[in-house]
Parts: C-alpha cells; sequence; structure tokens
C-alpha cells in the first residue's frame, strides 16, 4: 500500500524544512507523493520538484504535487482554500499570490510594531535576519521569535498572550473572496479544496451553509483525512462531501519542528491516506472539462 500526504509546507512559509528536504523527509517516511502547500506562495514547488528529479536518478522515487494554502475570508474569519496540481508558472497565480504576501507583510510590520510599543525587543528585520527575506511570514514566525529570544514560554504562550485575534496587538489582514480563490486556483489548473473543515468552529449548520455556498462558487474538493481528526470527526467531512459530491483529500498539515507532534505522511501517528486518493483526484482532473 502506497500512502501520500496532500498539505505539507516548507519554509517558503511557516514550515522549518526547505522544499528540498522535505522530498527527503517523503522519502525518509515512505510517503510516495506530496503535495507542497506553502501558505499564498507556490515559490518553493520548483526547488522541490527538481529535488524529486535528483532522487529517482538514485533510484527513490517522491512525486511532487504543486500546491498552495490561500487564506480568503469568510464572516470575520480566515478559511483555507488548498490547490492542488497548480501550474505553478501561471502568471496570473504568482501575481496575485505576490500581492497577497505585500498585504500580509504591511499586517506583520503593523503587528510586530504594536508589540514593539508595547515593550517587547522585536523588529521585523531580525525576524527576516533568522527565516530568510523570501520566506510567507506569519504569526508562527513572530512566536517562534519571541520564543527563542525568550520572552515567551513557548510559541502557544506568545499566541495566548499576544497572538490572538481578540487581542489588543492583532492586525487583521485583507483577504481574498472565496469565490476569487476559486476562479484563481481554477484557472491555473488546479483542483481548489476546502482544507480541514472542522476547525473553523463553525455549528453544523453554519458549515454545510459554507460549504454548499463554496460549491455554488466552483468548489471541487474537501479535506476529509487531516491530523486533528479525532472520533467520528472523518465521518462527518465525509458526509458533507457525498452530500455535495466533493473530491475527497487529505494530508498531515505537516510544518516541521513548527508543529512537532506532526508528522509527514503519519499526522499524529494514525493517518493514513492511500494512493486511492490521489488517483481519484487526478481521474477527476482528466474529466473535468469533458
Amino acid at each position: 500500500m502506497k500512502y501520500i500526504d496532500l498539505h505539507v509546507h516548507s519554509n517558503i512559509s511557516d514550515g522549518t524544512l526547505s522544499p528540498t528536504e522535505l522530498v527527503e523527509e517523503a522519502c525518509k517516511c515512505k510517503v510516495a507523493a506530496f503535495a507542497l502547500t506553502d501558505h499564498d506562495s507556490v515559490n518553493g514547488v520548483e526547488e522541490a520538484i527538481e529535488a524529486a528529479k535528483n532522487l529517482a536518478k538514485q533510484g527513490q522515487n517522491v512525486e511532487v504535487i504543486a500546491g498552495a494554502e490561500i487564506s480568503v475570508a469568510y464572516k470575520n474569519k480566515d478559511i483555507h482554500m488548498l490547490g492542488l496540481f497548480l501550474d505553478h508558472h501561471n502568471s496570473t497565480l504568482i501575481d496575485t499570490l505576490q500581492a497577497a504576501k505585500i498585504e500580509r507583510d504591511k499586517r506583520n510590520e503593523k503587528m510586530i510594531q504594536n508589540l514593539a510599543d508595547a515593550g517587547l525587543d522585536i523588529d521585523i528585520e531580525r525576524i527576516y535576519e533568522k527565516e530568510g527575506k523570501e520566506t510567507i511570514l506569519t504569526r508562527a514566525h513572530i512566536g517562534k521569535f519571541l520564543y527563542e529570544t525568550g520572552q515567551v514560554s513557548s510559541v502557544n504562550d506568545a499566541f495566548k498572550k499576544y497572538l490572538s485575534a481578540d487581542g489588543p496587538y492583532y492586525v487583521p489582514r485583507k483577504y481574498l473572496s472565496p469565490q476569487k480563490a476559486i476562479y484563481l486556483i481554477k484557472q491555473a489548473g488546479g483542483i481548489p479544496v476546502l482544507a480541514h473543515p472542522l476547525i473553523y468552529g463553525l455549528p453544523e449548520q453554519e458549515l454545510d451553509i459554507l460549504i454548499g455556498t463554496l460549491k455554488e462558487q466552483g468548489l471541487e474538493g474537501i479535506e476529509v483525512f487531516y491530523s486533528s481528526n479525532t472520533g467520528f470527526d472523518e465521518g462527518i467531512v465525509r458526509r458533507y462531501a457525498n452530500r455535495y459530491n466533493l473530491i475527497m483529500t487529505g494530508g498531515s498539515d505537516f510544518h516541521g519542528a513548527n508543529k512537532p507532534a506532526i508528522s509527514l505522511g503519519s499526522g499524529r501517528g494514525n493517518l493514513r491516506i492511500p494512493y486511492s486518493v490521489l488517483d481519484n483526484i487526478r481521474t477527476h482532473l482528466s474529466q473535468r472539462d469533458i
């Protein structure tokens, strides 16, 4: 049985492994294929593809699927849309994601200034020195910096004290609409997937409305298999997939050391996504324009 992972982050966004290191980790974990889905970026995809080609020359095969995780606005919340099988050279996709990065950077600068004004020892240039200028900075990077400089006891502590959305230092972002993100993904040849639908904390009726609305706007998949699933969670999302005729996908949401409890491919230890899930997605893509 071959297994896959369709939700993975590198240090291009808020993971800790480079795209090349992710390919090596996938090989080590015996993951047959993974999707690189960095936040609002496809910048690491080419490196991962080249790393996979180099491994193939040594007789070790790992498939790399071009993807991204795009943040979108929904009723004062941000929800995440995965794009899988993207054309990572698509100019409209690249330009739109770059604009989102610029807006995110401006928001981060304001939030970091709020923290500095409150007396914390922090500035954005020192974070970039640690993470690299091309990194898509997120609140996780800010929390990591505060932890590594001894100003909080953990990254979770940083979120509780300083980075939560209801805290005094938080600065909201401007997001794409779900409809715009779905269009962006599809015009780049990809399949739009609602990521981890249960973690948004929406009441059942509200989640049903959201999924139904997204389906009308062109949603094609939903993340059924996920590291945080417990109890009947997978069954609940399966029912949504069946109700709205959505392709089932799944992934670990691997971030390396930033989420140490989650492993590539196996999540918290019991995640197993069969290769047949990837076959089903490819079949769907091949028939989509028929």
